[in-house]
């Protein structure tokens, strides 16, 4: 699985001109999913999220986690983040899951974030979403499963 988790004061996703999601201060966390990710990709990524230390603390140093700030997680389900451009022009997709295993392994990012404390809001899988973000520092982390466990 891959991740962009940008640290945010407030984030929201809307689909149709209505909000399905929003934080205030945390995460926003776009989630790609890949053919050969599962239970333990899913899994790590959740407890990775929840556990990066990227928020000051009183020396002014990123020293805090999530739950440490009170902070929550707005997840966001992105397969262009598997795209290839490597040849040409044009990304190829398809190292990205199907979605209904996708669906399953992002639903279970959000499962593992909750049950690790953190409020998780959502958008719409597949759905054509606008993510409005103020990004905080700008701090942003790659996470690439296959990379980091």
């Amino acid at each position: 699985m891959r991740a962009v988790v940008q640290r945010v004061t407030r984030a929201s996703v809307t689909v149709d001109e209505r909000v399905f999601g929003a934080i205030r201060r945390g995460f926003v966390a776009l989630v790609g999913v890949s053919v050969d990710d599962d239970e333990r990709d899913a899994d790590g990524l959740a407890q990775k999220i929840a556990g990066l230390r990227v928020f000051a603390d009183a020396a002014g140093a990123m020293n805090l986690h999530l739950s440490q700030v009170g902070g929550s997680v707005l997840l966001i389900s992105q397969f262009t983040l598997l795209g290839d451009v490597r040849r040409g022009r044009r990304p190829s997709f398809i190292a990205a899951a199907s979605g209904e295993r996708a669906e399953r392994l992002y639903e279970r990012v959000a499962a593992g974030l909750e049950r690790a404390g953190i409020p998780v809001a959502t958008g719409v899988f597949g759905a054509d979403m606008a993510v409005e973000l103020v990004n905080d520092g700008p701090v942003t982390i790659l996470i690439d499963t296959k990379r980091t466990f």
